[in-house]
């Protein structure tokens, strides 16, 4: 190691660049890197995101699609597979809102829909806060009830 090898710890500097409006012969002097005239000139401005110099921003000139009711209820779909592998994991002939909320399906505030995918083998009582009409089909068909709460 010799002193011309010697340098500071990498991050320990920071090159700040040349100093603004000290003067012409510094090289950044009169108008401070700034333009001339216009608010972006001016001491204490600041424009808003998404500002595109006047032009209309993109925000405004992409088409908005759609509506989301304010009042709508999203429910969290369980489909009767899941019920079947549950059923045959725990041997329960009861499921309540209570053992998906137990088993991790949903959380405590989330309202169910039971839909119809797969197959169910066992007669099962299932409440749920709505089913499709097939899953009430299923259901049924293996000697189970549907109870809507």
């Amino acid at each position: 190691m010799k002193l011309h090898t010697l340098r500071p710890a990498k991050g320990a500097t920071h090159k700040e660049g040349k100093r603004l409006g000290r003067g012409e012969g510094s090289g950044k002097g009169g108008t401070a890197a700034r333009g001339h005239k216009g608010a972006g000139s001016r001491s204490g401005t600041s424009t808003k995101r998404g500002f595109e110099g006047g032009q209309m921003p993109l925000y405004r000139r992409i088409p908005k699609f759609g509506f989301k009711s304010l009042n709508r209820v999203e429910f969290v779909p369980v489909n009767i597979d899941r019920l079947q592998k549950l059923a045959d994991e725990k041997g329960l002939s009861t499921i309540t809102i209570q053992t998906f909320i137990d088993n991790g399906f949903v959380s405590k505030n989330d309202v169910i829909k039971v839909l119809g995918r797969g197959e169910l083998k066992t007669a099962l009582q299932v409440q749920a806060h709505a089913f499709s009409a097939t899953a009430i089909k299923a259901i049924e068909a293996a000697g189970g009830k549907a109870e809507t709460i």
